[in-house]
């Protein structure tokens, strides 16, 4: 029978254990002599990436016994951990960052030697029984040294091919094994800012002739070059305003399926691949639209493009090798999945799933892609996620909370797809509005851009302006919405909290409060991300504290609740620590749940659910809605409950 309660205190089946047991993270696949392998990170064992595989016969094999955790720490987020030539693979394992050999039916045997180097994003160079990939030192003071590297198969011995530029990716050897392509770029830039495509001669010793920049700049961010199985250059640019596919040609790039459309996506990580060459010499490829992921079929010389129905709108990581592919892939309704497609075929088959859960169909929110005005006189996007519970409803009258979400980057994008972490919150009660905030990627490079110079103004503007949408269209209670965010995520949740009067809590997950020691203390990837996010360090100083809310505890009267990893180097502990400590004088509510063994997100299973279970109870305090089931209680300073049947109190002076 449908019962009747409030908002926020619906039961439901979607428990943080439900939520956790679901968040395998799937990634990296690839190809290899008909066989597919992948990556599972699993919460279950600590956040382990495990390398797997599966033949051409069907058979699923574990390839990686424990300890062994196939990550690498290259610019802190890795990505392009392992590679695969022959069914031999060869893989960093996060505990040394050593490159191991894994050959079938063996232990995995170290390649290189114990040291200061980390590896990634490799391809293997059978001519030649070596290894070219990107190393990072660190045996030096200061920043570490970044080079493109050729490790021999045999001795582990190294050799540097190529070095100078700030950064390195994307090595790629032509099918003749003659000429070797790579991406660089330098302090300032980001690799969604600006990139360069170089390509050099392999000489006969193994080392490179004069490099050449091919394309690319400053202004330009070039993105997964590639080689046609035929020995024809291609790249991802967006130089058009948006990422789309080009092809080389001396004469100039030639643009293959002009589009307002991305097909492309920032590098935060090594190894992304959003096209792959297909047997009858078409190109498959992802590219996102309006917020939604499409797979077309592009025939490179007439440009002609055919969409393949899919029932999908979130897509990643796509390899193709012949007549096969294989993608990361969710919709609304289904979480991501390892997903086989057959191309004469059309039919595609699920590998692995990143969730065995299985949720009726009634107890899940599916979202609304909205737009919204916001400051300007431009506009943003988000996905909206309304309560749905097929056992409650509330009472006549009342209108939900709304949980605003702000995401990571802050260059990123939220996707449409199940994530049973939103499915908590809408299950009980608690509308959920997903924000793609101006800066998100996934619009093309203006909406990107928009974010220069005026994070912290903008994304907030666009977290409120979508929060005060719904509530104005009643959808909503503009007087019950909360934020919450991770790392840059964190931070414009602080920002909104600290500088406006809009939400009544938030929760933080290791985000920024103090921009400063954000600027002074971070790793190399992004020591000079905040340039262009805010200005020059230290000369606009005046910024970084105008925009730090550590620096304006003044303007913060409401409760927050903080999650930190203590082995994070990325946001260190002390970012969130101070924070606490000046809300705890200042005698605002605010709690603080650390995690040991946790760097930069959380991967261990008790953590997760720890996390979720702590903000539930935290916002059912300081809203006043009663739980609908036990959970373990947070402390929370400067706290005292109401009295039975008073409105809950606010914080807003």
């Amino acid at each position: 029978m449908v019962q009747q309660a409030g908002y926020g205190s619906w039961r439901s089946p979607i428990t943080a254990d439900l939520v956790v047991a679901g968040s395998l993270r799937l990634g990296q696949p690839a190809w290899d002599k008909g066989d597919l392998y992948w990556t599972e990170g699993r919460p279950q064992e600590k956040g382990r990436n495990v390398l797997m595989r599966r033949a051409a016969d069907g058979t699923v094999q574990e390839l990686t016994p424990a300890p062994f955790n196939v990550r690498t720490r290259v610019h802190e987020y890795g990505g392009g951990a392992y590679w695969v030539s022959e069914g031999v693979v060869y893989f960093c394992n996060f505990a040394d960052q050593r490159l191991y050999c894994l050959l079938p039916e063996l232990a995995p045997q170290p390649l290189t030697e114990p040291g200061p180097y980390r590896y990634a994003d490799g391809v293997v160079d059978r001519r030649r029984r070596r290894i070219l990939c990107v190393r990072e030192d660190h045996s030096r003071q200061g920043e570490p040294e970044n080079t493109l590297v050729a490790i021999d198969l045999e001795s582990g011995s190294q050799q540097v091919l190529a070095r100078g530029h700030d950064f390195y990716a994307s090595p790629q050897l032509s099918p003749d094994g003659q000429i070797l392509v790579w991406l660089a770029w330098d302090h300032p830039q980001m690799p969604w800012d600006g990139t360069e495509l170089w390509r050099a001669e392999v000489a006969p010793d193994g080392s490179l002739g004069e490099p050449q920049k091919l394309v690319g700049g400053p202004a330009e961010s070039i993105f997964q070059p590639q080689w046609s199985p035929q020995g024809e250059l291609y790249f991802v640019s967006d130089r058009s305003g948006w990422w789309n596919l080009y092809r080389w040609d001396p004469q100039g790039p030639i643009s293959l399926c002009p589009m307002e459309a991305e097909f492309g996506e920032p590098q935060w990580v090594f190894g992304l691949s959003t096209y792959g060459f297909c047997g009858d010499g078409q190109i498959l490829a992802i590219y996102r639209q309006e917020g939604l992921c499409h797979l077309a079929l592009l025939d490179p010389r007439s440009g002609q493009r055919q969409e393949l129905p899919i029932p999908y709108t979130e897509l990643h990581n796509l390899q193709v090798s012949g007549e096969k592919a294989a993608f990361l892939a969710g919709s609304p309704s289904e979480a991501m999945a390892l997903v086989g497609l057959d191309l004469p075929s059309g039919q595609g088959e699920v590998v692995a799933r990143s969730s065995s859960v299985a949720i009726d169909l009634e107890y899940l929110s599916i979202p609304e892609p909205i737009t919204f005005p916001t400051s300007g006189g431009t506009v943003a996007y988000g996905f909206f996620y309304p309560p749905k519970n097929r056992d409650f409803v509330a009472p006549a009258g009342e209108k939900p909370p709304l949980l605003v979400k702000s995401h990571g980057g802050p260059t990123g994008a939220t996707a449409a797809v199940l994530d049973l972490g939103i499915q908590y919150w809408t299950s009980r009660g608690i509308a959920v509005l997903d924000v793609n905030y101006r800066g998100s990627s996934g619009y093309g490079r203006a909406y990107r851009e928009a974010l220069k110079g005026q994070w912290g103004l903008v994304d907030v503007e666009d977290c409120i302006a979508g929060a005060r949408f719904l509530a104005q269209q009643g959808r909503v209670d503009g007087e019950r919405l909360l934020i919450r965010g991770s790392s840059a995520g964190g931070y414009t949740t602080l920002a909104a909290l600290t500088f406006h009067r809009v939400f009544r809590a938030g929760a933080s997950y290791y985000g920024i409060s103090d921009l400063e020691a954000l600027a002074r203390e971070t790793h190399k990837f992004e020591s000079h991300y905040l340039e262009s996010l805010i200005g020059p360090y230290p000369q606009r100083q005046d910024l970084y504290r105008e925009r730090s809310p550590l620096h304006h505890l003044e303007g913060l009267n409401c409760p927050i609740i903080f999650f930190q990893g203590l082995e994070d180097a990325i946001v260190p502990p002390n970012q969130a620590e101070k924070m606490v400590a000046a809300l705890k004088a200042k005698g605002i509510p605010v709690a603080y749940v650390p995690f040991e063994g946790e760097q930069h997100g959380f991967r261990q299973a008790a953590n997760l659910k720890r996390a979720l279970e702590a903000e539930l109870y935290f916002y059912a305090q300081i809203l006043g809605f009663p739980l609908p089931e036990p959970l373990e209680p947070v402390p929370i300073a400067n706290w005292s409950p109401p009295c039975p049947g008073s409105a809950p109190p606010r914080w807003v002076s």
